[in-house]
């Protein structure tokens, strides 16, 4: 993907995109992703020696090996959005060695999936592909629908079949969000002890945070804070939905809020919200990666391609994209991503 390819599917949005400059918190204020970003942050921290050679693995794997950037291809949406659901526009990958294939093909720095789906194939490509074993979900089969993550398997099975890292959600505002936040926090703590790094997904879930005007649940200000929560529990790399609004503690009124905060912090271009993101995870220091959203077709490289550019130039560390990537035949996905990574690879998409 050169710049040129880059700007064409930007079209009239390029000049928007390209040439921001973020003069709210600063590009020099962040610690950004580099080559030796695992020495630069984790060596002074209490990780252990086998989490800094986790962490090294992942960030030293596939296309963006040694840039301070991720690619990471993440499957669990057979469990968190049904399988039939899922997999329906290409039935190959009902069987999850298609998903670790995908991965290693398209030059990811690591694929993230289930329990049983890994464990399948964790012999054969354990080795061969960093493995992130998602260890909660959101079963989908309780109706009403609830929003709470489930425990699908233990820390020990992860490091069993040769986990790199293990990754989990949170559903913050949610009903159970106080459990899932102690249950993950002492998980972390044991992914630690294993030497294996921790990856956090990111969400917001509360009725309350929809309004009739306006959905707040990826706000620049929720995401970020949630951002802030996961963190502190020492997750060492934060995926989070890109920001799509803000205010969302000033108009839905709850929280701790002025406007000065938000006059002082951010603007309404995306790169400055993503920014706030950012910010949150201790000012760049553990990694941002925004995640693809959902596959609409046609579009979903021009998407994707948007996506990549606003997490890179907000000082983000990559992108985490599932469903733009599976739910099509095998080789236009591995196309997608490796376009993706791309953006990461062109030295002039530069940090705003």
């Amino acid at each position: 993907m050169t710049f040129e390819e880059i700007k064409e599917h930007l079209g009239d949005t390029a000049s928007f995109y390209l040439e921001h400059v973020s003069n709210k918190i600063t590009k020099d204020e962040l610690q950004l992703p580099e080559k030796h970003v695992v020495d630069k942050v984790f060596v002074n921290t209490d990780r252990n020696t086998r989490v800094l050679g986790s962490l090294s693995q992942l960030y030293g794997h596939g296309n963006l090996a040694g840039t301070g950037y991720l690619s990471i291809l993440p499957v669990d949406q057979g469990i968190e959005h049904s399988a039939a659901f899922s997999f329906y526009k290409n039935p190959d990958y009902f069987d999850p060695e298609n998903i670790i294939k995908l991965a290693i093909e398209a030059g990811c720095n690591g694929v993230a999936s289930t329990f049983g789906g890994l464990a399948l194939y964790a012999r054969k490509y354990a080795h061969k592909v960093p493995f992130i074993v998602k260890i909660n979900h959101n079963e989908l089969l309780t109706y009403p629908t609830k929003y709470d993550q489930t425990l699908f398997g233990t820390v020990k099975e992860a490091w069993n079949m040769g986990a790199v890292a293990v990754g989990a959600t949170i559903y913050f505002g949610s009903d159970e969000s106080n459990r899932q936040l102690k249950e993950i926090s002492e998980a972390f703590a044991e992914v630690h002890s294993l030497g294996m790094a921790t990856i956090l997904w990111c969400y917001t879930r509360n009725e309350a945070f929809e309004t009739d005007t306006e959905d707040y649940h990826s706000s620049a200000d929720l995401s970020g804070q949630a951002n802030h929560l996961e963190v502190t529990i020492q997750a060492d790399i934060i995926k989070q939905k890109l920001p799509t609004t803000n205010f969302g503690f000033k108009n839905i009124g709850f929280g701790k809020y002025e406007d000065a905060m938000y006059e002082t912090l951010t603007t309404e271009h995306p790169i400055d919200l993503c920014r706030l993101q950012v910010a949150n995870c201790y000012m760049g220091k553990i990694g941002l990666i925004n995640s693809g959203d959902g596959s609409k077709g046609e579009s979903d490289l021009t998407e994707a391609i948007i996506t990549a550019v606003v997490n890179k130039r907000a000082g983000g560390s990559g992108l985490i994209l599932g469903r733009k990537a599976f739910q099509r035949p095998f080789k236009e996905g591995v196309e997608l991503l490796r376009g993706v990574q791309g953006v990461y690879l062109e030295k002039k998409v530069t940090i705003a």
